[in-house]
């Protein structure tokens, strides 16, 4: 689904499981914002294909958080693409995405998805793709949690910070998040946010009237 003007959440389905990445491009480059479960590289070729992206332009992949549905096919983009591919994280979460300690709440998966994260991200920082992304810091769901905000089409992409139903945010989702009351402080950091859509990794787009929902949050 297109968002805007070089904004797509794509829709990958993991054994019923849905969930939506979101892909960045304009004429130079292509941003995938999270990865999916493991084995979905073909799904997010497929995805960006349909989107009129060739899978070649992909250039950077920034990742919200170590969760597996997050950096599962991370392995298989860096063998795809080798060098020539970008990987940003935030710092408290990279050493889990490397696969130096293991996963707060996949810790139990044998040989789980890692791969190099070449840069760290920082609360407030812009990235100078696509018109300007910038980095909040919004840990509770993991210490390291990133949600995006891009200024041209005042979308924000809210990783796992919160979850959308039907369109609606529904707030934090208590059961995946690994400390309830931090989680709650960073939504707060969302109402200084000129924001028109709102892309959930779980339950897709929310656009009607989400600065109301947030602030109801």
């Amino acid at each position: 689904m297109e968002v805007s003007n070089g904004v797509e959440m794509l829709k990958l389905d993991f054994n019923g499981n849905i969930i939506y990445p979101t892909l960045l491009w304009n004429q130079e480059i292509a941003i995938l914002i999270d990865t999916g479960f493991p084995g979905q590289i073909e799904d997010l070729r497929i995805a960006m294909e349909r989107a009129g992206v060739s899978f070649d332009k992909l250039k950077v992949v920034i990742l919200t958080h170590q969760d597996i549905d997050h950096i599962g096919s991370l392995p298989e983009l860096l063998q795809a693409c080798g060098s020539n591919i970008k990987v940003y994280a935030h710092a408290l979460d990279k050493p889990y995405i490397q696969g130096e300690l293991p996963l707060l709440k996949d810790g139990h998966i044998e040989n789980p998805p890692k791969g190099k994260v070449d840069d760290t991200l920082i609360d407030g920082q812009e990235l100078p793709y696509c018109g300007g992304i910038r980095i909040i810091h919004t840990p509770g769901h993991t210490p390291g949690h990133i949600s995006l905000y891009l200024k041209q089409s005042k979308t924000l992409i809210a990783g796992d910070s919160m979850y959308s139903a039907n369109g609606t945010l529904g707030g934090i989702h208590i059961p995946t998040t690994l400390d309830i009351k931090v989680a709650q402080q960073s939504l707060r950091k969302y109402l200084e946010l000129d924001i028109e859509n709102v892309i959930c990794y779980h339950g897709g787009l929310s656009k009607n009237h989400v600065k109301e929902q947030i602030k109801n949050l």
